[in-house]
């Protein structure tokens, strides 16, 4: 009998069956099947009620297309054909990388070769060109906000940031966004595009915006580096400069405070000393008026008992003797030989 040529459904079954070496009964066949199929749609409908939530997920479930509740990591059921579920992922950092792309991350990471140039090359605030590569880590705060408030994240987040990290760039100097300012290009890039994420209602939270690799392009690199090396050597010399003054400049202060004060003790000294002169000259004035002889006399001694202390051997000879014999000291070392 040709299968091919039976139109009946059960009398279709019965033809299988009987090839098969089984035998069926033919009361209520076509209503055993329909019950069946029945049976294995209602229990494949009762399966799609159950789903789980990964450990760094949140459940959204969604009633004909508006949310209703979120649910926790863990096994849960929403009705089935009427409520739909999306896993959002709450705990993950994402990453987006600008003016470069990593190929393989591991020990060795390796990077494409492809420029990315068209994202990363900057005109920088004085008129300077620079090829900028820096990454944006972010995650989801706000699950419901995330999957109603915005249709592509990744493009958004994306657009943002390179929009606000060339005007950021474009506030400040070649030399801040090479050395000196890294940091506070980061923290205001983060802060700018966190700002413009919140007046979206995206919720997404930027953890983290760091740069990378900055560096002038490839044809003018020489010359850059020709002018770095120039820079670097006129600080070298103003340091030398600085270092000399730091040691020649204090000194001078010193020595010229050492002398000011040695000066100062000489004028003291001399105006003191003229002072008590002056004092003794009207003390011995006033008893030279009240005993002129006294005090001549006095003024007299005093005067030989300071000059003769300074002498050295003394002859005292009587005035009234007409002729003096030579002495002959036998206390030197002449005398004795």
């Amino acid at each position: 009998m040709d299968l091919n040529k039976i139109d009946n459904p059960e009398e279709l079954f019965k033809e299988l069956f009987k090839k098969m070496g089984i035998k069926m009964p033919d009361s209520n066949f076509s209503k055993g099947i329909i019950f069946i199929a029945i049976l294995i749609a209602a229990v494949g409908v009762m399966a799609s009620g159950i789903y789980s939530t990964g450990p760094d997920e949140v459940g959204i479930i969604q009633r004909f297309g508006k949310y209703t509740r979120t649910t926790q990591p863990g096994l849960h059921i929403k009705i089935p054909l009427i409520e739909k579920v999306t896993n959002v992922k709450v705990k993950y950092i994402f990453k987006e990388e600008f003016g470069y792309r990593t190929a393989a991350a591991g020990v060795v990471t390796r990077y494409s070769p492809k420029n990315y140039f068209d994202e990363s090359l900057m005109l920088t605030g004085d008129l300077n060109v620079l090829v900028v590569e820096w990454i944006t880590q972010f995650k989801v705060k706000d699950p419901v906000k995330f999957l109603f408030n915005i249709r592509n994240y990744r493009e958004t987040i994306r657009n943002i940031s390179e929009a606000v990290m060339r005007q950021v760039v474009g506030d400040h100097s070649v030399n801040e966004v090479l050395t000196t300012r890294r940091v506070e290009i980061n923290t205001e890039v983060q802060d700018k595009l966190q700002e413009i994420l919140d007046s979206y209602n995206s919720g997404i939270q930027i953890v983290t915006v760091k740069l990378q690799n900055v560096n002038p392009p490839d044809p003018v690199k020489p010359s850059f580096n020709e002018v770095n090396e120039a820079k670097q050597e006129k600080e070298k010399l103003i340091n030398q400069a600085w270092e000399a003054y730091n040691k020649i400049i204090p000194k001078a202060h010193g020595e010229a405070g050492q002398t000011i004060s040695e000066a100062e003790g000489y004028q003291l000294n001399r105006v003191n000393r003229a002072k008590g002169d002056a004092a003794k000259f009207i003390a011995v004035y006033e008893a030279y008026k009240n005993a002129k002889d006294v005090t001549r006399k006095r003024m007299y001694l005093e005067a030989m008992s300071e000059i003769l202390s300074k002498a050295g051997n003394k002859y005292i000879v009587d005035p009234s003797q007409k002729s003096i014999l030579p002495l002959l000291d036998l206390r030197g070392q002449g005398g004795a030989q």
